[in-house]
């Protein structure tokens, strides 16, 4: 028995009934999506979008890191994105601990991270705008491209737009 055996009886249930073959792996709607891993969000259900509609770039807190940044040049350039929606959550781990907590509590199980940055998130609002920022002034994207951000509501379903 294997620790993934659920999720491979998924796929093969799910392959079943595959039908999106067709997609070519670039963004219908031209949209990028920078948003949370947690697991309550449905990026592409919540945004009225369905599979090839959108890029989703997913990590813990929804931050503009340089992974990111690398990504959005790749989805802009080879794969028809032509806007970008940074899409943080209420209740959201990232805003409960400080890089230091996390440091802290790796280092009581042995694991020194120091050499990590978890772009942990103070304040949710601070954080959104100077994502919004970073990608807005990144000279490897388009000076003109559409750039928003919106609260996910992970309660109620509704998105805040962002007045920054």
């Amino acid at each position: 028995m294997s620790a993934f055996d659920d999720v491979y009886a998924a796929n093969t249930k799910f392959a079943k009934n595959f039908g999106d073959s067709g997609l070519t792996g670039r963004a219908a709607r031209g949209l990028a999506v920078v948003t949370c891993m947690d697991s309550r969000i449905d990026p592409l259900g919540l945004l009225g979008l369905k599979a090839g509609d959108a890029k989703i770039l997913r990590n813990a807190g929804a931050r503009v890191t340089d992974d990111v940044l690398r990504t959005l040049v790749l989805a802009v350039y080879l794969l028809g994105v032509e806007r970008v929606l940074v899409m943080p959550h209420t209740d959201c781990g990232m805003a409960k601990v400080t890089d230091s907590d996390v440091h802290a509590l790796t280092s009581e199980r042995g694991v020194d991270t120091r050499s990590l940055e978890f772009h942990t998130v103070p304040s949710q609002d601070e954080a959104l705008r100077h994502d919004l920022i970073r990608v807005r002034t990144s000279p490897f994207l388009p000076e003109d491209m559409p750039v928003a951000g919106a609260i996910y509501d992970v309660r109620t379903g509704c998105l805040t737009p962002s007045p920054h």
